[in-house]
């Protein structure tokens, strides 16, 4: 089932500690990197939980870095400026652009198009991909057309799909995937991918046909894509994410991404690309089924990518899930929110 805006909106408190992708040693750690990331995501954190439904969505505004918050009222934006952050206010409020995103789930939930909110245009930006035929894709325009100017729609390359690929990386049911994060639960540690890798194979090797370092304790796709793997080898592997140049970007914590918020993809086919964030509680409409309460950024991937990790600087972010087309930063990459991961296997990064 679809999560609204509102719902999201009070899933808003950091988790603490790090993370990482198969337990590398880290062989020369890199810096701690300046804490805007960390700021900028407590504060979101901040003010989603004190406005709720009274706010239409949070972003960052690249040119002045401030934390913009949408508002429909004088009082709110009475609020949103007593946490330090800037109020816009807007014409549509989080109840009528969920309203829009009921519309398009019932009129136009078409394989091959994705839909999230924008609030930097306090719109629901719809992308339809490749697949989607003429005659569909009029469809999708009369449905956006009716709603009175609160959705746009655009056509994006390649094709939405899951991007699991045979290789190089975790393997598992003859397929290749990435990790996204080292995390624990007491004194047992576990890695978290993507669902609809995790759904292919119980066990899960460092090496094509090697030996299984875990095994699945549990997986989530569609509706959402996230999946836990226990190590079972005996190993403690660092808190820390594979920036593929020889060092390691240690993470502390756990956030939900905001819109226009500079990002980093690690992942096992495209390396390390880095992108923004374009829209929040996406749905994207897979051909083997829906997935919800997405985030839809720029970073580049390919396939072998899914389960792979988006974080900013020390924050963890989401769990590669898949995008339509790549070109530097001008794809639609979809990841899973960590966070709603680590809630529901009850695990920490480190």
């Amino acid at each position: 089932m679809r999560r609204t805006t509102c719902a999201r909106l009070g899933l808003s408190a950091l988790l603490v500690t790090g993370s990482l992708a198969l337990g590398v040693t880290p062989a020369g750690a890199q810096s701690e990197p300046a804490p805007s990331a960390t700021r900028l995501n407590a504060l979101n954190a901040q003010v989603e939980r004190q406005l709720g439904a009274d706010s239409a969505g949070t972003y960052l505004d690249r040119e002045t870095g401030n934390l913009v918050v949408t508002v429909t009222s004088d009082a709110a934006a009475e609020r949103v400026r007593a946490t330090g952050a800037i109020p816009e206010r807007v014409e549509r409020s989080a109840a009528q652009l969920d309203a829009a995103m009921d519309t398009l789930e019932s009129r136009a939930k078409i394989t091959g198009t994705s839909w999230g909110v924008d609030p930097r245009t306090n719109q629901i930006a719809v992308e339809a991909d490749r697949s989607v035929s003429a005659r569909d894709l009029a469809r999708l325009r009369r449905v956006a057309d009716s709603l009175d100017g609160a959705v746009r729609v655009k056509r994006v390359p390649g094709t939405f799909e899951r991007e699991v690929a045979g290789g190089d990386a975790i393997y598992g049911g003859g397929s290749r995937c990435s990790a996204a994060f080292n995390v624990s639960k007491g004194t047992t540690k576990y890695f978290v991918t993507a669902g609809h890798c995790t759904n292919l194979s119980a066990n899960w090797s460092a090496t094509s046909g090697g030996a299984a370092v875990g095994v699945r304790e549990g997986t989530s796709f569609p509706t959402n894509d996230y999946g836990i793997v226990r190590y079972t080898n005996g190993s403690s592997p660092a808190g820390n994410v594979n920036l593929y140049n020889g060092s390691y970007q240690k993470i502390s914590s756990a956030a939900d991404a905001v819109v226009g918020q500079a990002i980093k993809k690690s992942g096992s086919t495209t390396k390390v690309t880095s992108g923004s964030v374009t829209a929040v509680n996406v749905t994207v409409n897979y051909g083997d089924g829906p997935v919800y309460g997405m985030v839809r950024t720029t970073a580049c991937s390919a396939g072998g990518d899914s389960g792979g990790a988006h974080f900013a600087g020390t924050v963890a972010l989401g769990i590669h899930s898949g995008s339509s087309g790549c070109s530097g930063t001008n794809g639609s990459a979809i990841h899973q929110p960590v966070r709603e991961a680590l809630s529901a296997y009850g695990v920490s990064v480190y």
